[in-house]
């Protein structure tokens, strides 16, 4: 599953990739490593003219829960294959849909009891788009309306099944000529379901880098070389 996501690109970047307009004041957010578990604010890509800001771990419009980090921790990823069933999404697939920038992903592989952190990315796009959805929930709290968001999972492709070889998962990557289309909804969900197409690098990581409180830092992407025997599958 995807709970660990980087976005390196300046605002105007955004804006010029997706063609929006950038917020009056823009607040700065990139990211080299950022975990879903700490709900961090995400520039994020609707219909709407401008780039907007929402918070990773949705909250469905209905929900009146006391703890919503609690609710927010379980609803960071949404299955392709499952979200039409489920209620905190179910509403959402035909009219809020978005994308979710990226400038690589991290995930980790199971080699024994071994587990091994690798960067991913996109091999033709610096920056590219994981099909998201999202809602607006309103905060008792404060009474302000706030906007959050999931990131849609699927099967994982060749690459990705060796490498989160455990589950065989992958954010929902799409092509650059999907983007528009899975906004518009005029792509059906069985439509993207299969992403044998995408091609994706990826690297190992440091784990201890990964692990430690600067996770957050520009080395963390960084190619790491651990002199364990040769690995199986991924580079043969």
């Amino acid at each position: 599953m995807c709970y660990s996501n980087s976005s390196t690109s300046t605002t105007l970047q955004l804006a010029e990739r997706y063609q929006k307009l950038q917020p009056g004041k823009p607040i700065e957010l990139q990211y080299y490593f950022a975990s879903g578990f700490q709900f961090p604010s995400w520039n994020i890509i609707t219909n709407a003219p401008n780039l907007e800001q929402m918070r990773w771990g949705l909250l469905p419009k209905w929900y009146s829960g006391s703890n919503w980090m609690d609710f927010a921790s379980k609803t960071l990823n949404a299955r392709i294959e499952t979200c039409h069933e489920k209620a905190s999404y179910k509403h959402l697939i035909d009219s809020k849909r978005c994308l979710v920038p990226s400038s690589g992903f991290f995930e980790w592989q199971s080699q024994g009891k071994l587990k091994i952190p690798y960067f991913i990315k996109d091999i033709k796009q610096p920056i590219f788009s994981i099909a998201g959805l999202f809602d607006t929930w309103l905060n008792p709290s404060t009474g302000a309306q706030e906007k959050t968001f999931t990131i849609l999972t699927t099967e994982a492709n060749t690459l990705m099944a060796d490498i989160h070889n455990a589950k065989k998962r992958m954010p929902l990557i799409l092509a650059l000529d999907e983007e528009s289309d899975w906004l518009n909804g005029t792509l059906a969900l069985q439509d993207v379901s299969n992403r044998t197409n995408i091609e994706l690098e990826a690297w190992e990581i440091d784990k201890n880098r990964i692990l430690s409180p600067e996770a957050n830092s520009e080395i963390i992407s960084q190619r790491y070389c651990n002199n364990l025997p040769e690995q199986k599958g991924l580079f043969d």
